[in-house]
């Protein structure tokens, strides 16, 4: 499964915007639901799954899980999806295949959370019959990231959260059959005046 089913592109211009694009998709996410986060640091993968997990009712919180690799965020029973999924955010940086992302064991929580991973492009594929790749790209500063970027040992890692109020492109692709047709939510913000 290389080409994706279809694509839709977004322009935002804050890290508002884009905040609200992944709550607004957060809100149709179901349980088993896999999306890989691609782009450069500092592009918003981040405020991306802070959104995401807004929009699945989740505990506030979600901030990059990068020195813990895994972090679960329960889903509320008073929030605004009780019975929700829980959402599992990764952060594959620091591993360097799909053996590494077996050894962290995410297929106990697949069918029951959503899970995001950052950096996971070619690591976690494997892990379900169809994934929703989102990949960020800043307008100004960073590198543009391509299809084979994968960070490298020198990489100048930044952890500062806060993100710059300056455009960014976010990229859909879905594979597989959970997404066959473009979601509804991302459809209405295309045709609201956001691309």
């Amino acid at each position: 499964m290389n080409q994706p089913q279809w694509e839709r592109r977004f322009n935002v211009t804050t890290a508002e915007q884009t905040h609200a694009l992944a709550a607004a998709l957060g809100g149709v996410l179901e349980a088993g639901d896999l999306l890989v986060l691609t782009g450069e640091l500092g592009a918003g993968k981040t405020t991306f799954t802070q959104g995401l997990g807004e929009g699945l009712g989740v505990r506030t919180g979600i901030i990059s899980p990068t020195f813990v690799l895994v972090r679960i965020h329960p889903n509320l029973p008073d929030g605004p999806r009780p019975g929700g999924p829980d959402l599992v955010h990764v952060d594959a940086y620091r591993l360097e295949s799909a053996a590494e992302i077996d050894d962290i064991d995410l297929e106990n929580t697949m069918d029951t959370s959503v899970t995001v991973v950052e950096w996971g492009r070619d690591r976690v594929e494997h892990l379900a019959e169809s994934r929703l790749d989102v990949e960020l790209h800043r307008a100004v500063g960073g590198e543009s990231t391509t299809e084979t970027d994968t960070p490298r040992q020198d990489d100048v890692l930044d952890f500062d959260t806060e993100e710059d109020d300056e455009p960014r492109t976010i990229v859909f692709r879905g594979y597989g059959p959970r997404w066959a047709e473009v979601p509804d939510v991302l459809e209405t913000a295309l045709t609201g005046g956001n691309n």
